[in-house]
């Protein structure tokens, strides 16, 4: 089972900047796909950027060109650069992982951390 930690959220003005990280751990894991889902209230959950281990990146188009996306694969962790923040970014936002434990295919959720954008 992996375990995903999440930091960074909190309240920023329009047109601020956020910085999420997000932590996998477990005993022998190999993480491939991590990203990141947001899920505004009375909305279903929808993606929002995902890179592969390799380094590979997809962002909805919402936020082509104010949100990056990048990990550090010696320490499992992911990273999400948000600038130009709107206040329809104002959601709680999701970590996700997906790899192996040996031959097991494996995934997991972050307990979500809250970014509010005020106007």
């Amino acid at each position: 089972q992996v375990q995903l930690v999440e930091s960074g959220g909190g309240l920023v003005q329009a047109g601020g900047s956020l910085r999420l990280s997000c932590a996998a751990s477990g005993s022998m894991i190999s993480i491939n796909a991590m990203g990141w889902y947001r899920q505004a209230p009375g909305k279903q959950r929808e993606l929002v950027a995902t890179i592969t281990s390799g380094g590979s990146t997809n962002y909805v188009d919402s936020v082509k060109g104010r949100f990056t996306i990048s990990r550090d694969n010696a320490k499992n962790t992911v990273y999400l650069q948000m600038n130009s923040l709107k206040p329809e970014d104002t959601a709680v936002y999701y970590c996700n992982a997906a790899g192996r434990q040996g031959s097991t295919p494996l995934s997991g959720w972050g307990q979500g951390t809250q970014v509010t954008v005020s106007s």
